[in-house]
């Protein structure tokens, strides 16, 4: 179970993606809604389906001000591979180690991210978690979630 829930302030998250662009969730503050996902594995069937859709979804996204960010315990060089055989336009984060992962709770005892997604305000506050079973619809859940913050 997370241990950061919805009406929780997320804590500072900031690194850096493949391409070597510096992302730091305060910087979307005031300005945008962050949809942060966890995801176990670049690559993988579920994980693969769910970044596509995703992207898929990103114009709807950004019609409501969100920035979708992914996150795994993968290097950024997994991620680069991740994002070209897949065709993706939103960036990746690495929680190499899984530092983050363990501070939110989400960090599996084998060592990957567990399948969750916070959607964060344009005030840095957690208004939806999602404790992800399965990847069929959840793109569409999160999206529905966003359009209620407007």
């Amino acid at each position: 179970m997370p241990t950061i829930a919805e009406g929780d302030r997320f804590p500072h998250v900031s690194g850096k993606t493949f391409q070597g662009e510096q992302i730091d969730l305060s910087g979307y503050a005031g300005k945008r809604n962050v949809v942060l996902y966890f995801y176990p594995r670049d690559l993988t069937p579920g994980c693969t389906r769910e970044a596509i859709d995703f992207d898929r979804k990103l114009a709807d996204f950004d019609a409501h001000d969100t920035t979708v960010i992914g996150m795994s315990v993968d290097p950024l060089e997994a991620h680069q591979t991740f994002t070209t055989s897949c065709g993706l336009h939103f960036p990746l984060l690495s929680d190499e180690g899984g530092a983050l992962s363990d501070t939110l709770g989400i960090k599996a005892d084998q060592g990957y991210s567990r399948r969750t997604t916070f959607v964060i305000d344009k005030t840095g506050v957690v208004r939806k978690v999602f404790e992800v079973q399965g990847v069929d619809g959840h793109v569409d859940q999160v999206l529905e979630a966003v359009r209620s913050l407007a």
